[in-house]
């Protein structure tokens, strides 16, 4: 054989052998494309391999044709993805703040055609196949067009446009699927590098706590039984720092007159352990409460710190309710006290579609409630409290049950001294993944306030993390990247806007003719009766704990004989400094004795333990609360008639640090009229102080 044929056969034998390898490399490569698996069930945030940023709904649209665009990764629910099967190895790509899904504009077929949000029609220009590329990275090619999704020019930008191209492999069309809230056990937080935070992260009375996320902002909704407006919510960037945001309850509209001290008074009653949450759906938060255990009332805004309405009264009882938003969009209420019951409300949320038991506690426990409705990779998990030493967690594959029973805390040592339990409160999700629980602290006579701590998963069952055995003083901050700050929830306030800042409360519900703001607080006299707790407007702001002073300015010239006005220490038991005109003659004067019995009756109107002549038409009033929990707290009243120089004023008051009542103590201003209506009060100026 001539060398030439050699070199010919074997050349041969080596195309046959390359054609085989490349064969099989190519079916591997084949098989590697339909490797790339989703968890249907879960939300991912996609990331480009080109620019490290997310796949992210521009500007928080909820419209169809939103453009969709890459931003700075911040894991809100504009950049969180949902896979949802199409059937063939294809999938629609749903938006969790939209509900929308991925769309080539039009059903383009054309490379640059822009991937935009459009309602879920499953068009083929909404479906898409998941390839591999290496290093575990995946491609999205649309059905319609067989072109791929990418970042247009490999931009790196923020807000850089997201189109189809044909399906070259570059770097600017490969995605990172991050699973957020997945079924794997989450790492420890780790510190950011802000230091520590302290528990409570707000000393003041926020109980019964719900607490979500929305994007890059956390809400926590508390109780506020009797006050007015009420359900207030806090918001906070990074866990640790919180400001007033709004109230998902303008006026206590409830079907009675004892709201508004009109033929009875609504003490204890009105608003506790309701649920705050938010449908990206609609782009609407809930906010949903029962009254007087006998029916439930439905809340909606768009913004939290918006214009709230009330929507619906449905007349069943969700006791202690946890409003949970499944991935489906389905709407479900966990409630109950020890007898645990799941409702399924309609599409819109308004009314009840069904309602069934889950779940008897059983007697060696005691008492559950308080319940918080979740839903965490493929399991639903109902957290409940005992209260107040403990709490518990259910969870269940299904809505419906049946649901399996474990221990998360009990008796474990609180973060403050004399304090009680950490306990009830919600779950929430940072934007790095990481799982926190805000509770509440018994810490009378002060309230119930928040403390914060770090959860982690193992075997899909949450664990607290403990500090030396108990709930840390101290704690990493939350690994939560942001530059947004919060307003003080402390300082001064002179009331020249137009309307109250979220900070303030009123005792039941005011009447709206007798007050105005804008060039300071003027309180006209709005009711005739020689009981404080009978006194429309009085006007409340919580207390800074351990210990705050609060002053007020207050120009008495327009008051009218018999009226009082003045700075409460306000509770079942109360006190205040103030100013009283009796037959012409103004004198400051310090009172005590204003007593209520169990029942919210009041059993003593008080009595005068100090005074003194006052003229000149201004004075300035302060109250020094010691709410530190334990028994033997006191308050001490002082005035100034020139700003500067205060004079102790009566004995100091000592605090009840009972838990009856529920709500801690409130600094409360008031104006009332013991003889007739037609004298005021102007407040110039309110200052929250601490040591």
């Amino acid at each position: 054989m001539s060398l030439r044929r050699h070199f010919q056969v074997h050349l041969r034998r080596v195309l046959a052998v390359l054609s085989s390898l490349l064969l099989v490399a190519a079916f591997l490569t084949a098989q590697a494309a339909n490797a790339a698996t989703v968890d249907v069930n879960a939300w991912y945030v996609l990331v480009n391999r080109t620019s490290g940023k997310a796949l992210d709904v521009y500007n928080l649209s909820t419209a169809d044709g939103g453009r969709i665009t890459q931003w700075t990764r911040n894991n809100g629910n504009q950049q969180q993805w949902q896979f949802v099967d199409s059937g063939g190895g294809y999938y629609r790509v749903k938006s969790r703040h939209s509900g929308k899904v991925l769309d080539v504009q039009n059903a383009s077929t054309a490379n640059g055609g822009a991937v935009i949000q459009w309602t879920d029609g499953n068009g083929t220009n909404q479906q898409w196949r998941l390839t591999d590329s290496s290093g575990g990275y995946v491609r999205l090619i649309n059905r319609n067009s067989n072109k791929a999704l990418e970042v247009q020019n490999a931009s790196t930008a923020d807000g850089a446009n997201i189109v189809q191209y044909d399906d070259w492999g570059g770097n600017n069309q490969q995605w990172q699927f991050v699973q957020v809230g997945g079924g794997n056990p989450s790492p420890t937080p780790t510190p950011s590098p802000g230091g520590n935070y302290t528990n409570p992260v707000v000393w003041q009375d926020f109980a019964d706590g719900d607490i979500i996320r929305v994007g890059d902002a956390y809400y926590y909704s508390a109780s506020t039984m009797h006050y007015s407006p009420g359900a207030p919510i806090l918001r906070s960037y990074n866990l640790a720092d919180w400001e007033y945001a709004g109230h998902s309850v303008p006026r206590l509209d409830f079907n009675s007159n004892a709201y508004d001290l009109n033929g009875g008074r609504a003490y204890v009653k009105g608003i506790w352990a309701s649920t705050l949450n938010y449908r990206p759906s609609n782009s609407t938060y809930y906010w949903m409460g029962c009254v007087e255990f006998n029916r439930t009332y439905v809340y909606t805004a768009s913004a939290v710190d918006g214009t709230w309405t009330k929507r619906s009264q449905i007349n069943n009882c969700y006791y202690d309710a946890g409003l949970l938003i499944d991935t489906n969009d389905t709407m479900y209420v966990a409630y109950g006290n020890s007898t645990i019951s799941v409702a399924q409300l309609s599409a819109d949320g308004l009314s009840q579609v069904r309602a069934q038991q889950v779940f008897q506690t059983p007697s060696s426990v005691g008492t559950l409630e308080g319940a918080r409705f979740y839903k965490r990779g493929n399991y639903y998990y109902i957290w409940l409290t005992r209260p107040a030493n403990g709490q518990y967690v259910l969870r269940s594959t299904s809505p419906w049950g049946p649901y399996e029973m474990r221990q998360v805390l009990l008796n474990m040592p609180g973060p403050i001294s004399g304090g009680g339990v950490p306990h009830q409160g919600g779950l929430v999700q940072t934007q790095a993944g990481d799982w926190y629980y805000m509770s509440f602290v018994d810490a009378y006579p002060g309230g119930r306030v928040p403390a914060l701590a770090p959860i982690t998963w193992a075997g899909d069952w949450p664990a607290v993390q403990t500090v030396n055995g108990g709930w840390g003083v101290n704690y990493p901050r939350p690994n939560i990247q942001t530059n947004r700050t919060v307003a003080s929830m402390i300082g001064p306030d002179t009331f020249t806007a137009g309307s109250l800042g979220h900070r303030w409360e009123w005792n039941h519900n005011p009447d709206t003719s007798r007050f105005s703001t804008g060039n300071g607080l003027r309180l006209q006299t709005a009711t005739v009766t020689n009981d404080l707790y009978n006194a429309r407007n009085t006007l409340t702001h919580r207390i800074q704990g351990p210990s705050s002073t609060a002053t007020i300015e207050l120009d008495y010239a327009q008051l009218a004989n018999g009226d009082r006005a003045g700075l409460a220490m306000l509770r079942d038991q109360s006190a205040w400094v103030g100013v009283r005109r009796d037959n012409g003659t103004t004198r400051v004067v310090m009172t005590s004795g204003l007593t209520m019995n169990s029942s919210w009756a009041t059993t003593g109107t008080g009595a005068e333990q100090a005074g003194a002549n006052i003229s000149g038409g201004r004075i300035w009033l302060r109250v020094n609360a010691d709410i530190r929990p334990g028994s033997g707290r006191q308050a001490r009243f002082s005035y100034s008639t020139d700003g500067s120089n205060f004079i102790s004023l009566g004995p100091a008051f000592t605090l009840n640090n009972a838990w009856q009542f529920f709500m801690g103590y409130r600094f409360g201003i008031f104006n009332y009229a013991t003889q007739a209506l037609g004298g005021a009060v102007t407040v110039r100026r309110f200052d929250l102080t601490t040591p």
